[in-house]
C-alpha cells in the first residue's frame, strides 16, 4: 500500500501532456517505417525470390519482443500461402533444431544481431544446411556475418524516451514481415478462395466456402408436392415442413412452380375454396431458383435483391432442396 501511495503521489506531481507524448511516439515510429521503406533494395527482392523458391518450410525465430514479432510474421506468412512456423531459439537449443531440414529457410530476427539465444543456434543451422536470412539493425553483428542473406535496418530512434525499449524496431520488423508475406502472396497468385481455405472458421471463409447445398433443406426436410395436388394437401405439406415455401414439381422432379406463405395469406384473403383448387392454379409459375453449387452468400444477395425469403435449389435440372435467408444468416454468413 505504501508503494502504491508513493506511485500515486509521483503520478500526480509529474504531470505530462499525454496526447503530445502519444503523438511523439507515432511520429518516431512512422519516421522509422519511412526510413526502412526507402531502404528497400535489390537485397529485399532477392530475399522474396529466395523464399518463393523454397522447397521446404520457412522458419522464423527471435527472442524477447522480436520473438513475439517473429511468431506473428510466421502466422501471417502461413495465412497468405507460405508454409511457415515459429521456432523459439531457447527451445531450439534443447532439441527443437530437429524441426529444421536442409531445404528450409530460417529467418532470424535480432535488432542487435547479438541476442545470445540466437547466436548460439547459428552454427547449428549452418551445419544442418538450411539457408539463413538475418534481419538486424547492426551490419557488423554476428547474425549478419552468419547469414547467407541479410536485411539491415537503417539507423532510427526507438520511440522509448530512453531510446532503449524495442518500440520502433519491433514495429519495422513487423511491417517488413508483412511486406514479405504480401509480396509472396502476389507471386503465388494467392486469392480470396485460397485465404478462405486457411480460415474456414472466419466470416470470409464461410462466405467463400459454404455453398447452398451445404445448408439446404433436402429430402424429408424439403417441402415438395407434385403438380395437380389439391391446395389443401399442399398447405398441409407446407405447414409440416415449416420452411415458408412449397416446391411444385412434375413427374420428372423438375421444378414447375412455387407457393409461398405469402401466397397462402393472399389466398385466404380472397376467400377461395382450398378444397376445390389445385396448387397449380395459384402457384408462381416462373419462380426464382439457384443451382446447388452456388455460394450461400450469392444466394443471400439474390434473395435480398428480389425481396424473397427462400429459393428452390436445382442440380442437373432437378429439384434437390430449398434454402432460406434464415438458414444462411444462421450459418454466420452476412453480406
Amino acid at each position: 500500500m505504501k508503494n502504491a501511495a508513493i506511485l500515486s503521489e509521483i503520478r500526480s506531481i509529474d504531470k505530462i501532456d499525454i496526447l503530445s507524448e502519444a503523438r511523439y511516439v507515432f511520429d518516431i515510429e512512422v519516421n522509422a517505417i519511412n526510413l526502412v521503406k526507402d531502404s528497400l533494395d535489390e537485397n529485399f527482392i532477392r530475399i522474396v525470390e529466395l523464399i518463393s523458391e523454397c522447397k521446404g518450410k520457412v522458419i522464423v525465430t527471435g527472442m524477447g519482443k522480436p520473438g513475439h514479432v517473429s511468431r506473428k510474421i510466421a502466422a501471417t506468412l502461413s495465412s497468405l500461402g507460405t508454409s511457415s512456423f515459429f521456432l523459439h531459439p531457447a527451445e531450439a537449443q534443447h532439441g527443437d533444431l530437429g524441426m529444421i531440414s536442409p531445404n528450409d529457410i530460417v529467418i532470424a530476427i535480432s535488432f542487435s544481431g547479438e541476442s545470445e539465444e540466437i547466436t548460439r543456434i547459428l552454427p547449428n543451422i549452418k551445419l544442418i544446411g538450411a539457408t539463413l536470412i538475418g534481419i538486424s539493425g547492426n551490419p557488423n553483428s554476428t547474425l549478419v556475418r552468419y547469414g547467407d542473406y541479410s536485411f539491415v535496418f537503417p539507423k532510427f530512434m526507438e520511440a522509448c524516451s530512453m531510446n532503449l525499449a524495442p518500440t520502433s524496431s519491433t514495429t519495422v520488423e513487423m511491417v517488413l514481415g508483412d511486406a514479405l508475406a504480401v509480396c509472396l502472396s502476389k507471386i503465388y497468385g494467392f486469392h480470396e478462395s485460397n485465404y478462405a481455405l486457411f480460415h474456414p472458421a472466419g466470416s470470409l471463409g464461410k462466405k467463400l466456402l459454404v455453398k447452398v447445398s451445404d445448408i439446404m433443406h433436402s429430402g424429408d426436410r424439403n417441402a415438395v408436392v407434385t403438380a395437380g395436388t389439391k391446395l389443401k394437401d399442399a398447405i398441409v405439406e407446407m405447414s409440416t415442413k415449416a420452411i415458408g415455401i412449397i416446391n411444385i414439381v412434375n413427374e420428372k422432379n423438375e421444378l414447375v412452380g412455387v407457393f409461398t406463405d405469402g401466397d397462402l395469406r393472399r389466398t385466404f384473403t380472397s376467400e377461395v375454396d382450398v378444397y376445390d383448387l389445385s396448387v397449380d392454379e395459384l402457384m408462381i409459375k416462373t419462380p426464382k431458383y439457384i443451382d446447388s453449387d452456388v455460394l450461400a452468400v450469392d444466394a443471400l444477395k439474390m434473395m435480398n435483391n428480389n425481396n424473397i425469403s427462400a429459393l428452390p435449389i436445382i442440380m442437373n435440372g432437378k429439384l434437390v432442396g430449398t434454402v432460406r435467408v434464415n438458414d444462411i444468416l444462421g450459418a454466420g454468413i452476412f453480406i
